[in-house]
């Protein structure tokens, strides 16, 4: 099978480190897919959980690795820390491994159009009302991917695809679908603000391609509830690729109408780069 070529890839909230992220997707997406620059938007290690406890799998080794292969052969990698890894924010500026870090970065299509792309989370004094906090953060939200986890066997026991309860209520909730909506209302702002085409991020596990007031709302959502990235084609055509269902794609044109183990790097040199920002 011939891999997916892209011009570049966006991809945030792995949460690896975790038992709710999804290694094995994520690892068979990079595996099939290559890309000149690949954006890893934020969240990717979930450093808060792993203070308290530490989920590990071979697959998860294997995204790493499978990052480092990719920035080893060429690929320009570079890794905008969120806030669940946000002590990694320190290393903003330098190289590790062939991986850039940046608090934040300017991506041009090859359209020409000029995107701001940071992990989002600078919005969440702006959009937070209430207690609610769209579940982000809260205990009830770690109860509903905890269910996830056990309907998902469920589900494969039946032979059916994968399914998230989570990302599902999110949509009919009025006031988690009004936090989502404060929010991409927030990032089309701050991209028009600072005349940028469109805004680039992650953080609310809700992938989404809109145009606000004239910005280009660009979500990558996660791989925790959903599998998704964001990809760009040689084109500047912008698709978000549900990888737990390859039939879903959503796009936007250029007019904005709406496992292998063969690991080339020892998993110790992440665990000590990681051990140093503790």
């Amino acid at each position: 099978m011939s891999k997916l070529k892209f011009r570049s890839i966006f991809i945030s909230d792995v949460h690896l480190g975790t038992k709710n992220c999804k290694a094995g997707y994520l690892l068979d997406f990079l595996q099939q897919s290559d890309c000149a620059h690949l954006y890893l938007v934020g969240d990717i290690f979930d450093l808060w959980q792993m203070k308290k406890s530490v989920h590990w799998s071979k697959e998860q080794s294997a995204v790493v690795n499978e990052i480092f292969r990719k920035a080893a052969n060429g690929t320009r990698v570079t890794y905008i820390p969120g806030n669940h890894d946000a002590l990694l924010r320190d290393f903003s500026g330098t190289r590790f491994l062939g991986i850039d870090v940046r608090l934040n970065a300017e991506h041009t299509a090859a359209d020409g159009r000029r995107f701001f792309v940071s992990h989002g989370d600078e919005f969440d004094s702006a959009v937070r009302h209430n207690k609610l906090l769209l579940f982000i953060g809260d205990h009830s939200y770690s109860a509903l991917l905890r269910l996830n986890r056990w309907m998902n066997r469920y589900q494969r026991l039946r032979g059916k695809p994968y399914w998230s309860l989570s990302g599902w209520l999110k949509t009919r909730l009025n006031n988690a679908a009004h936090y989502i909506a404060k929010f991409e209302n927030a990032a089309a702002r701050a991209a028009a603000q600072q005349q940028f085409d469109g805004y680039i991020c992650g953080h609310i596990h809700k992938a989404g391609i809109r145009m606000i007031d004239g910005a280009l709302y660009c979500n990558d959502g996660d791989w925790v509830e959903h599998c998704t990235a964001l990809t760009e084609d040689e084109n500047g055509w912008l698709q978000l690729l549900h990888w737990s269902d390859h039939a879903r794609i959503e796009a936007i044109s250029q007019d904005g109408v709406v496992e292998n183990l063969n690991l080339p790097i020892d998993p110790a040199a992440v665990a000590q780069f990681l051990a140093k920002s503790a």
